[in-house]
């Protein structure tokens, strides 16, 4: 079960007006979307091995489009989380209700992700022996919580000063503190050696035995901190989208402020490497300029020139219910391993069985995974537009 890529914490956000703009920011709809549906293609490909390159992500250090689904969504939850506050507050709700709302929404959303990893455990004994405690929705709503805090008791400076000691004591911690039976990075041991790291080290020291690697994990405790700030970026970037001024200008100061942390994550790499699974600081920067790059053309194409058709619908749905399509393709994966199909003297999981009896002869082996994974996102797509034509839509 792939899990390093996927999940949103907004279920369903009201109604965001772009200054001088009316109606909903589609824009945010359309990226949350695409994330979401990008998010099920990944992780979903039938056969991992065999996929192209994009669709698959890095071993360690590095990066692929893959890496970037992640702190996508934690990324769209900042921005979401100022408009969705603003509506609240526009209803009249206090700062204690907004704090309750947070705690709230946030242990649903570890809730959910700690039930989701049961499954693994309830249908899957096999491969799975003992319960996942980080995930991804783990993640997202520590991440959510503490961000969300940040955004309603500190100012606009005291967040930028915030997220700065953040991503630099994460590199001074990985880098200077010494690791028990390892000694000190880039010293003793390799720096960032899977291993051999402090955040490795502290999961296996706090999480014996839970852990997706063994021995560490993608979403583990000391690599949530930095993933504080991609969520601070997304605020600051729903702060901007907010305030008064040109939606035109609002665009082009969006796309240039990505240019520059894609920038300054590249600029960072050579001392403290892009890597997802330890969401080093040069990957937030990296990310985060990269997702905020995107949001900036899709606001200037949806939200400022209006561009919208029938090629923006699906990706709508899926944006406007993601968590019920996060859940629902979780539980379509494991149902696809869990049952078993009896073919030729064999047992066959589902997957083995659709996989050898509609994708085998597609050749070569990377096309027929994308396309395996192209038909799991439109199965996925089936309940979660049901869902929307009956206006069901799951909220925490």
């Amino acid at each position: 079960m792939t899990t390093s890529s996927s999940a949103l914490p907004a279920i369903k956000n009201p109604p965001a007006n772009a200054a001088g703009t009316q109606g909903r920011l589609t824009s945010l709809d359309l990226f949350r979307g695409a994330t979401i549906a990008a998010m099920i293609l990944v992780n979903d490909p039938g056969n991992e091995e065999a996929a192209f390159w994009p669709l698959r992500h890095s071993q360690w250090n590095g990066w692929t489009p893959t890496d970037l689904v992640f702190p996508f969504f934690i990324f769209i939850m900042g921005v979401s989380l100022v408009f969705s506050f603003a509506a609240r507050r526009k209803r009249g709700d206090s700062q204690l209700k907004l704090v309750r709302h947070t705690v709230q929404r946030a242990a649903a959303i570890v809730a959910i992700g700690l039930a989701l990893n049961a499954t693994l455990l309830i249908f899957l004994p096999v491969y799975y022996h003992s319960l996942r405690i980080p995930g991804v929705l783990q993640r997202i709503g520590i991440v959510y919580l503490i961000a969300a805090m940040l955004y309603l008791y500190a100012g606009l400076r005291t967040r930028v000063v915030a997220g700065a000691l953040i991503l630099l004591g994460y590199w001074a911690l990985m880098r200077f503190v010494p690791v028990p039976g390892y000694g000190v990075p880039g010293h003793d041991v390799a720096f960032l050696h899977p291993d051999g790291n402090l955040a490795a080290y502290l999961d296996r020291l706090l999480m014996p035995g839970h852990l997706y690697e063994g021995t560490r994990d993608p979403e583990g405790l000391l690599s949530t901190l930095p993933a504080i700030v991609t969520a601070l970026a997304g605020i600051f970037t729903g702060e901007w989208l907010r305030a008064a001024g040109s939606p035109k200008k609002k665009a082009f100061f969006m796309l240039l402020f990505g240019v520059a942390g894609l920038a300054l994550g590249k600029l960072w790499d050579p001392w403290f490497p892009i890597n997802k699974k330890l969401w080093t600081s040069s990957y937030v920067l990296f990310s985060a300029g990269f997702a905020l790059a995107i949001l900036a053309i899709c606001y200037w194409a949806n939200d400022v020139k209006q561009w919208r058709g029938a090629w923006t619908k699906p990706f709508l749905i899926f944006g406007m219910n993601a968590i019920a399509a996060y859940v629902i393709a979780w539980l379509m994966e494991v149902a696809e391993a869990a049952i078993t199909v009896h073919a030729a003297g064999k047992q066959l999981s589902l997957q083995e069985w659709i996989t050898r009896h509609l994708f085998a002869s597609i050749s070569p082996p990377a096309l027929a995974s994308l396309v395996f994974a192209l038909s799991f996102v439109i199965a996925s797509f089936l309940p979660v537009w049901l869902m929307y034509r009956r206006r069901i839509f799951l909220k925490v």
